[in-house]
């Protein structure tokens, strides 16, 4: 491995890469049980559904509110102290925006949830409240997924951590790392955000030269690895 890779590269990389070492061989995570009698934890989650053959990944845990970025889909509930009437639950539109009362139309997309608090509370105190105190909550994320299919060790459909992007070589490794008869060197990307578009990735170029730009996968992508040719 070329000793420039940082730490956290070469982890998705030995994800990527540890299907291919052997016929069958995939990725495999080491964890330790319970003690027997332990209830189970309120706090499991449900992974995503499917199509048959497929292995999903379970949903992601919330997101750090104070680096998440308000996304399209996401229920969000605002409060005015001392306001009952202002509060509200509010859903972001495609484009960002939502509807709040006094206020009307108001663009929260891409913004954190401090930010947002501080859009709201300065609109408010510029024509209608006295130093409104607001806070707001996300409390319904939006699902943002991606499905990788082919010469994969667990193909399926896999939730993004909610706070995070997804380079194309982490998504490999979440999906088991290539098998033995992966072709590597072509990888292809089908995008539906923004119109019909289709990628090829030299995956294995990427991973010997530390220097590449990665490539970022986004919401609703498919990745397709084909079989080698002999």
């Amino acid at each position: 491995m070329n000793p420039r890779l940082t730490s956290k590269n070469a982890v998705w990389l030995a994800l990527a890469l540890a299907g291919s070492h052997g016929p069958g061989a995939s990725a495999q995570l080491t964890t330790t049980p319970p003690p027997v009698g332990a209830p189970a934890r309120a706090d499991a989650v449900k992974p995503v559904s499917a199509a048959p053959g497929l292995t999903p990944l379970p949903p992601a845990l919330p997101a750090d509110p104070g680096t998440y970025r308000i996304s399209p889909n996401d229920t969000i509930r605002v409060k005015v102290y001392q306001e009952e009437d202002l509060t509200s639950d509010l859903r972001i539109s495609r484009d960002g925006s939502t509807t709040f009362p006094l206020l009307g139309a108001i663009n929260l997309g891409g913004k954190t949830v401090e930010e947002a608090t501080s859009q709201i509370r300065d609109l408010l105190a510029r024509d209608y409240l006295v130093n409104p105190q607001v806070t707001v909550t996300v409390t319904e994320y939006a699902k943002r997924r991606f499905t990788v299919l082919g010469q994969v060790g667990k193909p399926g459909i896999y939730d993004f951590p909610n706070e995070e992007g997804m380079t194309l070589l982490q998504a490999i490794g979440m999906a088991g790392g290539f098998t033995r008869l992966a072709r590597s060197g072509k990888v292809t990307i089908t995008r539906s955000a923004g119109g019909k578009k289709t990628f090829t990735v030299d995956v294995k170029a990427n991973t010997n030269d530390p220097g590449t730009k990665q490539f970022d996968v986004l919401p609703d992508d498919t990745i397709s690895v084909d079989e080698r040719t002999f």
